[in-house]
């Protein structure tokens, strides 16, 4: 289930404009007056009342791996003829799929290391065959594209660039 995308943190709100931590790791913000227009919500549409009311839109809440306004209740039917109510909440995929990443929360590793690399005169491939990787993983580090392991990135740093790796939560 790691593949499917859900929101496990609200880092903030400042608007329309939300920055969630989704279960990959990544750091994005979803702007909500971008999917209101998307979505071309009306008066009729039960995203108006938070679309046009700031104070209502940030009474959003994290629930099951998702965003829900509680005070948004849908009421229908089911299968059975039962009436049922939900509140209302959306897709986490479709959060992900219209989010970008939040370039404010973004951890520099890839940087870091092709910095690192570069000063000592090493090349992709040999950091990669001093720290036991490949020249294709380190390339996809530098540029962002690959996540990494910490103790894949202990050898990078100690193995690879001879350094000392310090973590530190702030």
């Amino acid at each position: 289930m790691r593949t499917v995308k859900r929101i496990v943190k609200i880092h903030r709100i400042d608007g329309y404009k939300v920055s969630v931590l989704f279960n990959n790791g990544e750091s994005r913000v979803i702007d909500f007056t971008k999917l209101f227009k998307l979505w071309k919500v009306d008066k009729n549409d039960i995203e108006y009342e938070i679309s046009t009311n700031q104070d209502k839109f940030k009474r959003l809440e994290l629930k099951d791996g998702t965003l829900v306004w509680e005070e948004l209740k849908i009421s229908n039917l089911d299968e059975k003829g039962n009436f049922i109510e939900a509140y209302y909440d959306v897709d986490p995929i479709v959060l992900y799929e219209n989010s970008k990443l939040d370039s404010e929360r973004q951890l520099e590793l890839g940087m870091l290391i092709k910095k690192s690399r570069t000063e000592l005169g090493l090349t992709q491939e040999e950091l990669a065959k001093k720290s036991g990787t490949t020249k294709h993983y380190i390339s996809r580090l530098e540029n962002n594209k690959s996540g990494i392991e910490v103790s894949t990135l202990r050898k990078i740093i100690e193995g690879g660039l001879g350094k000392q790796m310090k973590i530190e939560i702030v």
